[in-house]
């Protein structure tokens, strides 16, 4: 080491540290110098100009207008520059989404997002529309930079005058700022970002092109932007057409459209109609005589009203399509859906009447339904019992506690874990924590052996805790978002559901049990095309094949443990006497949710019935008013007896008539088109052939609208699967047992 940092001898070392220090600091000292120097000279130069007397104050007044001009420019900079960051191109473009729905056969069924219309040139739209704007808006707006400083004085004066707020400052750039970029909070802060923006669109923008753009933007009530969308909404008509009267009513909605839309308050918009009138007079646009014939004749109002409109559904839909087109570039969009207008409004009557029948007495005020088939295809929501009071969708955005209805998910995990339908379990749970579960009779439990189908047909909680606490709740975890279920969390009692999930949710995963285990992710939409017709998605072309979940088995033995929840269990008012149904009853705690979730071979529902603020209902369970509004609604639904088999299932008898009747008719048709054919063209005949003809047209016509036509049995049938207790009894007509 002392050989590297010194030479031979030990005295002369590599580096000379000494004279480093030395350079260092006559560095210093001499840079020191020629500042205190420079410092001198410039003292001295300075000295020269020293000022006296006016020039001495011109010079001092120069110097403080500098620096607060300096001091300005920095404040007027630092409240710029949150409205700058406001400023987007993109929101010049429509940003939003139109969309017209279609049922599944193609007829128009309800429009969701903005009505919107650009297409009219400036040059084309009516002078007494763009008067009407600028009498009531802006009068000066080809005279300011802006801002009218000369207005919002005078605004501010009628205001004080009348100690209220009469008139507003803001003019149609300012406002347009607003719609463009800005919240339409009121606060100091966005009427800083307001003006700043108004002036940075006075400065990009000619006059006419703000005004263009004024009038294609602001919204104008109805879910219609722009002058044109609104014309078509409320007239039926272009904005090219408009007289006076409607131009004046165009003109009073920009203030507030929600309180002057005449499908809203038609009183209050013919007021403010009379008011731009007015405006139009005073503003020196037209005399008191041209708009007097527009004061006695009113704008005529084209009516919206559709009850049949599937608002619940479409609210969804709307949702979906904004999900699969974003990014796609398209917000104007035509899309063809998935429901089922007759169903729609089975589910919503079954819904409401049992509601407004029972409701009261149970202290029930709200409920959800959905129903789809087992594919996912949804064909009826309802999201409440009066959309007009509350648009909140209760079926497709509050989660609530499924309670028992959530237990087939941990019989799921027991059955992929090898155990079986017949396999014996205990009527009782250890304990998690310091938390032990009870049945709902009360107690924690017999203690005896019971087969699982059994366990679950009573919906034994502490049979379920027991299960999820032996096969592990991070497996159960697995098992319920494997099947699409969220918003389950792990905890000691979620076997028996005090997570919440949506009806939509559950009602998909009871769909993955209703096909034999391929994953069910609920759909309504089919096919969406753009405003030139182009097809933007298809669900044939766009989707994948739907992943298996479940193994087949699996799946059945699950189907048939769940009917017998239905035909000697908690869910006998579910029954259907015409084909087979499953299913599972769900009631929280405190009887703030009760549920009943259940298949046929054609249609998976799901109902919820509770309330909104979680008030406890009395005591209503889901083997109650939840299984008969699913008793109602699948009553109904079911148009066409030829339905497939719940797989796991033997076919109903009344499924098993409909096929030989269909296979009957079938070969009847067969034969008779044989020896019709092999007759001699001279044979005589009882019946005309014309006429035989037409009969055998309107045949098929009618079993065609009916759906009827010859089928087999489902793929896949087990036709030598052995009978439970529960099948023998019912194909022998032995009364079978059930829980309300």
């Amino acid at each position: 080491m002392s050989d590297w940092f010194f030479k031979q001898g030990g005295r002369d070392r590599i580096i000379d540290w000494l004279s480093i220090d030395s350079k260092i600091d006559s560095m210093m000292s001499e840079t020191w110098v020629r500042i205190c120097d420079s410092w001198n000279s410039a003292s001295s130069f300075f000295a020269r100009f020293r000022l006296t007397g006016w020039k001495r104050l011109f010079n001092e007044l120069a110097c403080e207008c500098l620096t607060l001009a300096t001091g300005g420019f920095i404040l007027l900079y630092a409240l710029a520059l949150p409205a700058f960051m406001e400023f987007s191109e993109e929101s010049f473009l429509t940003g939003q989404y139109s969309v017209k729905f279609l049922d599944r056969d193609g007829n128009e069924i309800g429009k969701r997002g903005i009505l919107h219309n650009d297409a009219v040139p400036l040059e084309e739209i009516p002078d007494p529309v763009i008067k009407a704007t600028l009498a009531t808006e802006d009068r000066r707006f080809f005279e300011h930079f802006g801002v009218d400083f000369q207005g919002t004085l005078r605004a501010l004066i009628e205001n004080l005058r009348a100690d209220a707020v009469v008139q507003g400052g803001s003019t149609l750039t300012q406002q347009l700022a607003k719609n463009l970029f800005l919240s339409p909070e009121r606060s100091i802060q966005r009427k800083l970002k307001e003006v700043f923006l108004a002036f940075l669109l006075e400065s990009r923008f000619t006059k006419r092109e703000i005004l263009k753009l004024y009038l294609d933007r602001a919204y104008m009530g109805g879910g219609a932007f722009g002058v044109e969308a609104a014309s078509q909404f409320y007239f039926g008509k272009s904005v090219r057409d408009v007289n006076l009267a409607e131009a004046a009513l165009l003109g009073g909605l920009f203030k507030a459209p929600t309180s002057y839309a005449p499908h809203i308050n038609l009183a209050a918009s013919r007021a403010r109609t009379n008011e731009v009138l007015s405006n139009l007079v005073e503003a020196g646009f037209y005399t008191a005589g041209q708009v007097y014939d527009a004061r006695l004749h009113p704008a005529k109002i084209v009516e919206h009203n559709d009850p049949s409109s599937p608002d619940w559904f479409l609210d969804w839909a709307f949702e979906e399509v904004q999900r699969i087109a974003k990014g796609k570039g398209e917000f104007v969009l035509t899309a063809r859906t998935t429901v089922d207008l007759n169903l729609q409004r089975a589910a919503e009557e079954a819904l409401t009447s049992t509601i407004r029948r029972e409701g009261r007495h149970n202290r029930v005020k709200s409920g959800a339904l959905v129903s789809m088939e087992t594919d996912g295809a949804v064909r009826a929501i309802v999201g409440g019992v009066d959309y007009g009071a509350s648009q909140f969708n209760r079926a497709t955005a509050a989660r609530r506690q499924p309670g028992s209805s959530f237990k087939p998910y941990v019989y799921l995990l027991a059955l992929e874990n090898g155990y079986k339908p017949n396999t014996m379990v205990r009527d009782s749970s250890r304990s998690c924590g310091n938390w032990t579960p009870k049945n709902y009779s009360g107690g924690y439990g017999s203690g005896r052996r019971v087969p699982l189908s059994y366990a679950l047909a009573k919906s034994y909680n502490t049979t379920a805790v027991d299960l999820s606490l032996k096969f592990g709740r991070d497996n159960l975890l697995e098992v319920v978002n494997r099947l699409g279920v969220t918003g389950v969390t792990k905890s000691c009692s979620m076997a028996l559901g005090d997570g919440g999930v949506t009806v939509l949710e559950h009602t998909g995963g009871y769909a993955t049990f209703a096909n034999g285990g391929r994953l069910v992710r609920p759909y309504g939409i089919l096919e969406i095309v753009n405003s030139r017709g182009e097809l933007v998605y298809s669900r044939e072309r766009d989707e994948p094949e739907p992943p298996r979940v479940i193994e087949q088995s699996v799946a059945e033995d699950l189907n048939r443990m769940l009917q017998e929840v239905v035909e000697a269990g908690t869910g006998g008012r579910a029954r259907l006497d015409f084909t087979n149904a499953v299913g599972k009853t769900g009631t929280s705690s405190s009887y703030r949710d009760a549920w009943f979730m259940g298949f046929t071979g054609k249609y998976v529902t799901g109902v919820w019935l509770g309330n909104d603020d979680f008030r406890p209902t009395n005591r209503v369970t889901g083997g109650s008013l939840p299984a008969e509004t699913w008793h109602a609604y699948m009553s109904v639904a079911h148009t066409d007896m030829n339905i497939p088999t719940i797989p796991g299932l033997r076919p109903h008898p009344v499924q098993v008539a409909e096929r030989q009747r269909l296979a009957e008719l079938a070969s009847a048709e067969g034969s008779f088109a044989n020896s019709d054919a092999q007759k001699p063209s001279n044979t005589a005949s009882l019946m005309p052939g014309k006429t035989r003809d037409v009969l055998k047209q309107v045949s098929t016509a009618m079993r065609k609208a009916s759906g009827q036509e010859p089928a087999e049995g489902p793929p896949g049938e087990k036709e030598a699967q052995p009978k439970s207790d529960l099948g023998r009894r019912a194909e022998a007509g032995a009364p079978l047992r059930s829980r309300p």
